[in-house]
């Protein structure tokens, strides 16, 4: 199983404050012979007569050598986690979980913006240090 990213409780912490309900960590997901690790699967209740919202949740935190080869290793996990979503949950979006301060300083550069609305990418953004949630993106325009 894959060790858990340096902000995973603070992610994991900052869901639970807003509600969510952690149901795997790791989530667990297996199609035909292949097995992947998405860090966390999570619920939330929206109203009482609808179907709750389902998440998957790839935490990262962008602190290795070269903030582009994490981008590229998680864009690569997240389409994986999506694509496999689709056949076995279809109900469970996928997030990709980074710092405030990441998205400040990585995300908003303009090369990044426009590969994220390329890719349909979602993103959490969470205040790492009071463990809470700042920002949803579900970006599913694309870019021109």
């Amino acid at each position: 199983m894959p060790a858990h990213d340096l902000i995973h409780n603070a992610v994991k912490n900052a869901l639970i404050k807003d509600g969510w309900t952690i149901t795997a960590d790791p989530f667990t997901l297996k199609f035909d012979a292949e097995i992947v690790y998405a860090n966390l699967a999570a619920e939330k209740t929206i109203a009482a007569e609808r179907a709750g919202e389902k998440i998957a949740v790839e935490i990262k935190s962008f602190l290795g050598p070269s903030q582009m080869r994490d981008f590229e290793s998680a864009i690569g996990q997240y389409t994986i986690y999506r694509d496999f979503l689709k056949v076995l949950e279809p109900n469970r979006k996928p997030f990709i979980a980074i710092s405030d301060t990441t998205y400040d300083d990585f995300f908003s550069r303009t090369g990044i913006q426009y590969v994220v609305r390329q890719n349909g990418i979602a993103l959490i953004i969470v205040d790492i240090e009071r463990e809470e949630l700042v920002k949803w993106t579900n970006i599913t325009d694309t870019a021109p």
